[in-house]
């Protein structure tokens, strides 16, 4: 059973492919919009053709990670790309507030959030590929993919 699992989970894709199937799932699961990660991942490895369950089990690893980043993500966003007054938002006023213009508030910070998401990732991504492929060549199950890919 644990060899089926296993050769499942590698499906025969080298080290240097696995390390960066992790990565973008570490890093796609850390975004910080709630319900986007998991659809995310399954499309980008299915483009990409990488390890379905590995990009997944990445994402769901980091997902208590993604609640705690969305307010740093936000307040980043807010430093590097203030696109509004640069207020932050109150409870209280909130309870004061249009609905519209609560939304399209909301949709500035997602928006904010996103693209320091984005800003941080991009070399995270980078930095985790090249040290996990260095982690899992070591691994001798994995390092044998890397002689048949």
């Amino acid at each position: 059973m644990k060899r089926k699992v296993a050769a499942w989970l590698r499906q025969g894709i080298s080290p240097r492919r696995l390390a960066l199937t992790l990565a973008l799932g570490f890093a796609i699961g850390c975004i910080p919009v709630v319900g986007i990660p998991t659809v995310l991942c399954a499309l980008l490895a299915l483009a990409l053709k990488l390890n379905l369950p590995a990009i997944q089990a990445a994402n769901y690893a980091v997902m208590p990670l993604q609640m705690v980043l969305i307010v740093p993500f936000a307040r980043l966003g807010g430093r590097l790309f203030s696109l509004g007054s640069g207020r932050a938002i109150e409870a209280g006023a909130l309870l004061h507030t249009s609905p519209l213009a609560l939304v399209s508030r909301m949709g500035g910070l997602a928006g904010q959030a996103l693209l320091a998401w984005l800003v941080i990732a991009i070399p995270a991504v980078a930095l985790m590929t090249v040290t996990l492929t260095a982690v899992l060549r070591r691994i001798p199950a994995v390092a044998a993919a890397d002689s048949v890919d």
